[in-house]
């Protein structure tokens, strides 16, 4: 799927709940945030911010959102019950609000996300009709729709590094649709993300990871957020 948006994308999904923003776009930054993490977490901080903060609670962002950390898909009746079911599975969380963060889109939320050792942390945005930006990946500027295959690559900042990255990618014949580079410092690490138009060999993904100067690859091929 195209990351570009269409009549039909901001008609809004199949979707359990009032909102398309406040439910839908939710989930999918939820799901979107589970596979950057690579699975569901035992533990959830969120945070929302802005509409999101006044309004969670009414309208279902909570449930929606503990549902999407599931990986309850948008029409997924079982988002009703979220909490419930996020007792059975032992996933511990908690939610906090602030109102009025200037710097953040309108409908934002910030989840920090813990399963075993592992922790990540993603600021996502809801922009309407289920569509979602996930603006944040550990500090880093990511700005990926998750509607296409992305890749998210945390490497030393060297040089000749995009180029490398691009060649191996073009060896799949796969079509870069968007690539943003991001880094704390010159010569500190560079996080490096990828849409493609289509996906990647597992055995180019575990090429990549054996490169020395490449950190962490992570992976989230089109589904259906």
């Amino acid at each position: 799927m195209s990351g570009k948006s269409s009549v039909f994308d901001m008609i809004g999904p199949v979707m359990i709940g009032p909102s398309s923003s406040h439910t839908a776009g939710v989930v999918r930054i939820a799901r979107a945030a589970i596979r950057v993490l690579g699975g569901t977490p035992d533990r959830a901080e969120i945070t929302f911010y802005n509409s999101f903060a006044r309004t969670y609670e009414g309208h279902g962002s909570d449930k929606a959102i503990i549902g999407g950390l599931m990986d309850f898909k948008t029409d997924d009746p079982k988002i009703r019950s979220a909490f419930e079911e996020a007792e059975k599975k032992g996933l511990v969380y908690k939610f906090k609000s602030i109102g009025n963060a200037s710097i953040y889109h309108p409908n934002t939320i910030k989840l920090n996300l813990f399963k075993g050792d592992k922790s990540v942390e993603v600021i996502g945005e809801s922009l309407g009709g289920g569509l979602i930006n996930i603006a944040y990946v550990d500090g880093f500027n990511a700005d990926f729709t998750a509607q296409s295959h992305t890749l998210i690559i945390k490497a030393q900042d060297i040089s000749g590094a995009i180029a490398f990255i691009s060649s191996v990618i073009a060896q799949e014949k796969a079509n870069i649709a968007t690539m943003s580079v991001s880094r704390k410092g010159k010569n500190d690490l560079a996080c490096h993300v990828i849409e493609m138009d289509s996906g990647m060999q597992p055995i180019t993904i575990e090429y990549l990871k054996s490169i020395p100067w490449i950190q962490e690859l992570i992976y989230i091929p089109d589904i259906d957020l």
